[in-house]
């Protein structure tokens, strides 16, 4: 065989390699501009009683609840907005806390684009309707990195109400700045959330490449029109005498 033929046939080789090595890479780095992101939300119904084991009254609560809550929460996405909400409760939850089973009208709507978010939240028995700027998180991120839904993120770190730490993953092959609750500011979505202080997780659990309609983010909302200053506001003349739970529902409110 002649040199130059073979070097000819080398070099289609080579190209062809490089060709098949370039398409495999271009296959696993997929950034998703839209789509549904399923969530567990788990809570820790035990964990605030543990701290008075010898509490007659606490023990005889975790024997009669359950240790675990969980319900399934989404994520609907594009470039511009999302949507969050409740997906599927769970019937054989019980829960020990006052307040603490989801309400199915709540729901959390943010452009990304304007900057606005617009929350539906049932507090008390009251509902109100949350609309301000787009919640100003300093995060704090960490070169830590674990895989959430088939999704490599990387950890993040910020507080609410001046202590309540909050640790999230998030992942930039999903590059929409958004996350479960009122969560977001992040250089992707936000894809896992633990707040420690209220015993609660919230973890992807499925990725859905699907497109929303605009109706998934024209909920019909109602409530009680207040900005999170205002809510803070009411929320603690009614819960001043509450001690460490009137603190707890404050946070919550706060998400």
């Amino acid at each position: 065989m002649k040199k130059s033929t073979l070097y000819s046939k080398i070099g289609l080789l080579i190209i062809f390699s490089v060709s098949l090595f370039g398409n495999k890479l271009c296959a696993q780095v997929q950034f998703i501009q839209s789509g549904k992101i399923e969530f567990e939300k788990k809570t820790n119904q035990h964990a605030p009683l543990q701290d008075e084991p010898d509490n007659i009254w606490n023990a005889e609560r975790m024997k009669a609840f359950p240790k675990f809550v969980s319900d399934t929460y989404e994520i609907k996405f594009n470039n511009n907005k999302s949507v969050y909400k409740l997906a599927k409760d769970n019937p054989n939850n019980r829960y020990m806390i006052w307040g603490g089973k989801p309400v199915d009208t709540d729901a959390t709507i943010q452009d990304l684009k304007q900057g606005t978010s617009v929350t539906q939240k049932e507090v008390f028995e009251n509902t109100y309707l949350i609309k301000d700027s787009s919640r100003s998180w300093e995060w704090k991120i960490a070169d830590e990195t674990r895989e959430i839904a088939g999704f490599e993120c990387r950890k993040a770190v910020t507080r609410i109400c001046d202590s309540v730490v909050v640790v999230a993953f998030y992942t930039d092959q999903i590059p929409v700045s958004a996350g479960p609750e009122s969560f977001g500011g992040l250089p992707g979505m936000i894809l896992g959330l633990a707040i420690p202080r209220l015993y609660t997780t919230w973890f992807a659990t499925k990725v859905e490449l699907t497109e929303p309609t605009n109706n998934d983010f024209n909920l019909k909302q109602k409530g009680k029109t207040v900005n999170r200053t205002e809510l803070t506001a009411e929320l603690l003349k009614g819960v001043k005498d509450w001690g460490k739970e009137g603190a707890t529902r404050i946070w919550m409110a706060q998400l």
